[in-house]
């Protein structure tokens, strides 16, 4: 496959909110209780997100290896579908994220370093300009198996959690 350019990756990015599949009780703007809140809480509500520019917010620093700066999240107009965006950074060395699953899709694209995407239970290399793509419901992770420090973007769209 020739190159992925923003171009490519705006369509797909595109396609993939074009498909989300909606499901689940919270599909009005919200999402699950607050952790430690008493079984039963009411959800709290998301933040509706506009049209707009999003600078990073400041992240918490570097942990084990991992530093992570959030720019957007929150449910687009209509509010069925939560849309989250931000930038991770992994160090030499690092160990990989916790093996997750969720029921909104993820895509990763790399802007610095090799990284190795877990899906299913294959791995993949992927390197700067490449992009990745888990559908919701995919066992996966991303870790710096390589020699110089990785940095991505994530995008995660689909129902609240």
């Amino acid at each position: 496959m020739d190159e992925l350019n923003r171009r490519d990756f705006a369509g797909m990015l595109a396609a993939l909110l074009g498909t989300v599949t909606l499901a689940g009780a919270n599909a009005e703007g919200q999402t699950a209780a607050p952790a430690g809140a008493p079984a039963g809480a009411a959800p709290r509500p998301m933040k509706a997100l506009t049209s707009g520019v999003f600078k990073p917010q400041p992240g918490k620093g570097m942990q084990g290896g991992h530093e992570s700066h959030q720019f957007l999240a929150g449910m687009l107009s209509g509010g069925t579908i939560r849309l989250e965006m931000h930038e991770s950074v992994q160090q030499v060395g690092a160990p990989h994220e916790a093996v997750g699953t969720h029921k909104h899709s993820e895509i990763w694209l790399v802007q610095r370093g090799v990284g190795t995407l877990y899906l299913n239970g294959t791995e993949y290399q992927m390197q700067a300009g490449d992009v990745g793509i888990c559908c919701a419901g995919d066992e996966h992770w991303i870790a710096n198996k390589a020699d110089a420090e990785l940095a991505y973007f994530v995008v995660t769209v689909g129902p609240p959690e």
